[in-house]
């Protein structure tokens, strides 16, 4: 999938929420048995964040998408599409979006959810890029959000260390000049779907006494096999999108991914050929939140002045699917 356009629609504003229980590496080895030193050494993972037995997938999206608005100077009512990337959404159904948008009071929005896993906010936001009218007064939010520490098993070193829950939104409007959306490149390879998985729950495998027994509701990862899908596809969808959309890889000034692992984007990194790129990570602090990670990490830059008008940014998501998406906007520092 290739979206791209020379329309002057951007992001206007930022917002993140994190839910309050921070849940250390000393709890994960208790759960676990793995150690402080393996978890680091590992993950570079310090602490991550747990939603509150109140508290659901669209609390979190509502939390974030709130903070975006009023960073942005926009109304709920004025945003016409609202977009929740998430895999784990309230229910089933309805959508998770459908929640944000009465929680928010946006009554003039219409609101679905994307599930492309850890790269459905490139998904999404290639989505509504496409669905706001640069030259009115269309505003779109687009929000990723996760409470992954429902369905990881915590018992399972591999993943209990990595994951945590948390949101962060973004407000799509009209920005100026050349500043804005530049275009996303998204590609995804089904042959290897089973790398990572929720086995039960659905239409393949409705979830019984059985499945609960045996844990096959639980998130389940091939560690190994995903490290070398990412080495492999994360530097080539980085190169496709440079060259479909012109820009030279010095160009780039920011490069946010998804925080799936900081060690491994570590020693990614001199492979994506992106010279002059600051790579933000806030893994060691939020550990992964899925869909929630990048607009958090892109929030955490805005909000700590890192960003300069004018400033080519790369956003890149990588994940179950196999999936994986990347987007190129110009940074409006005005909006």
């Amino acid at each position: 999938m290739d979206v791209a356009r020379d329309r002057k629609v951007g992001i206007i504003g930022t917002g993140s929420y994190l839910p309050a229980d921070k849940i250390s590496n000393d709890r994960i080895t208790e759960w676990t048995g793995a150690s402080e030193e393996w978890i680091l050494r590992k993950t570079g993972i310090r602490h991550r964040w747990y939603a509150a037995a109140h508290e659901a997938t669209s609390d979190l999206a509502a939390n974030a998408a709130r903070a975006a608005l009023a960073d942005a100077g926009v109304q709920a009512e004025q945003v016409h599409t609202i977009l929740v990337a998430t895999s784990t959404p309230d229910h089933l159904m309805p959508p998770t979006a459908c929640l944000v948008q009465e929680n928010i009071g946006a009554v003039n929005a219409a609101a679905f959810d994307v599930n492309a896993v850890c790269t459905g906010f490139v998904v999404a936001l290639a989505a509504a890029a496409e669905l706001v009218d640069p030259w009115g007064e269309d505003y779109a939010l687009v929000i990723g959000a996760d409470v992954y520490s429902r369905i990881i098993d915590r018992t399972d070193k591999r993943t209990a260390v990595l994951f945590g829950d948390g949101a962060g939104a973004v407000v799509l409007g009209p920005v100026r000049g050349d500043r804005g959306f530049v275009g996303a490149d998204i590609r995804s390879h089904g042959d290897r779907h089973e790398l990572i998985r929720v086995e039960a729950g659905g239409s393949r495998l409705p979830a019984s006494t059985e499945t609960l027994a045996d844990g096959r509701h639980l998130f389940r990862m091939q560690g190994r096999a995903v490290g070398e899908y990412v080495a492999d596809e994360l530097p080539a969808a980085v190169r496709r999108v440079l060259a479909r959309h012109d820009i030279a890889p010095a160009e780039v000034d920011h490069f946010v991914p998804h925080q799936a692992n900081g060690v491994m984007l570590q020693n990614i990194q001199p492979r994506l050929g992106l010279p002059a790129a600051r790579m933000h990570l806030t893994v060691a602090d939020h550990g992964n939140t899925s869909a929630g990670s990048i607009p958090l990490a892109l929030d955490d830059a805005r909000r700590g002045g890192v960003l300069r008008d004018g400033e080519m940014l790369l956003l890149a998501g990588f994940g179950s699917g196999m999936t994986v998406g990347t987007a190129l906007l110009r940074w409006d520092g005005d909006a």
